[in-house]
C-alpha cells in the first residue's frame, strides 16, 4: 500500500475537476506522515473497526487500512464519496475493507458494524456537534484522534478554571477523558488553512448516569456558561425560577453558590441535577 502525497492529491482532485468548497470545510491533508502519526497515536489495531468522518480524497483512508481491520468512512460530497473506493482500489491492497457510507455525520444513527475507534480530520465549523453526536449514537467508540481548529482543540481538552473550559470541555467529559494530543502545520493542508490545528485523543469512559440525567445535566451546563461571569446561583436562576432556588438546589448538591461554572467538572454538575426537585 501506498499512501498520498501531495501530488498525488493534486493529481485526483485534478481528475474530478474537484475545487475545495469551504461551505464543506474541506481542507485535503497532503502529508502522509501526520496521517500515519495520527493512526498511531490513536492506537488503531487490527481488531479495530475505524470510523472516519470526511475522508475526502482518501489520505487518512489509506493510513487507517493499514492498520485497522475495516474502515467505515462517511462523506457528505457525494463526488468524493463516488470517487473514494476508486481511489482506494488503486492505492490498498485491501480495498474491500472499505465501507464508504454518502451521509451527514450530523444524520448519522446507526450503523450495520459497530465502530471501535473515530479517527478524523474534522470539518471546522461543525466539529464539536460531529464529535458529540458520534459519542452519543456509538457507545462502541472506545476512543479516538480528531484533527480540528487549534481552538476547538482547547475548548474540547479545557481544564476547570482556564478560560478555555467550558460547555464543549463538560459535554464530551460526559463520555470521555479528552486531552490534547499535538499541535498540526497549517502546511499539511490543501489549501492551506488561515487557522491552526490541533488534534484531540479521547478515551471512553462510563457515563455517569442515563438519558434523562444526562439532559438535565446538559440543560445546567448551557445555563451556567450563557453569562460564564456570573455566579452559578445567578447563572442558574432562569433555570430554577429565582437566585434563591438555584442557590438551595446547590447547597443541597454540596455545591458554593458563588463558584463560577468554570470552577466545576462533570461530577458537580450531574450533583446538581440528582440534587434538582422532582417537579424541576
Amino acid at each position: 500500500m501506498s499512501l498520498l502525497g501531495a501530488a498525488a492529491i493534486r493529481e485526483l482532485a485534478a481528475a474530478l475537476d474537484l475545487k475545495p468548497s469551504k461551505s464543506l470545510g474541506q481542507n485535503f491533508v497532503i502529508d502522509s506522515n501526520i496521517c500515519t502519526k495520527i493512526v498511531r497515536i490513536a492506537g488503531v489495531t487490527q481488531d479495530d473497526i475505524a470510523l472516519e468522518i470526511g475522508p475526502g480524497l482518501g489520505s487518512l483512508t489509506l493510513a487507517l487500512l493499514e492498520s485497522a481491520a475495516s474502515v467505515i468512512a462517511v462523506e457528505i460530497d457525494h463526488r468524493l464519496a463516488t470517487a473514494l473506493p476508486l481511489t482506494i482500489s488503486r492505492y490498498s491492497e485491501h480495498p474491500e475493507n472499505l465501507t464508504v457510507i454518502h451521509a451527514d455525520a450530523l444524520s448519522l444513527e446507526e450503523l450495520h458494524i459497530q465502530p471501535t475507534v473515530l479517527v478524523a480530520n474534522l470539518p471546522y465549523n461543525v466539529s464539536v456537534p460531529v464529535l458529540l453526536h458520534l459519542l452519543e449514537r456509538f457507545p462502541t467508540l472506545r476512543s479516538g484522534v480528531v484533527m480540528v481548529q487549534a481552538e476547538v482543540a482547547d475548548r474540547l481538552a479545557g481544564n476547570p478554571g482556564t478560560k478555555e473550559y467550558g460547555v464543549p470541555s463538560l459535554k464530551a467529559a460526559w463520555w470521555a477523558e479528552v486531552k490534547a494530543a499535538g499541535s498540526v502545520s497549517r502546511s499539511v493542508f490543501w489549501p492551506v488553512p488561515n487557522v491552526d490545528s490541533k488534534l484531540v485523543a479521547f478515551t471512553r469512559r462510563a457515563s455517569p448516569g442515563d438519558e434523562s440525567l444526562r439532559r438535565k445535566c446538559f440543560a445546567i451546563i448551557d445555563a451556567a456558561f450563557a453569562q460564564r461571569r456570573k455566579m452559578l446561583r445567578s447563572a442558574l436562576s432562569s433555570l430554577y425560577g429565582s437566585s434563591a432556588a438555584a442557590e438551595e438546589i446547590l447547597i443541597r448538591a454540596g455545591i458554593d453558590p458563588t463558584l463560577r461554572g468554570e470552577a466545576l467538572e462533570i461530577s458537580s454538575f450531574y450533583s446538581i441535577a440528582l440534587s434538582e426537585p422532582d417537579n424541576v
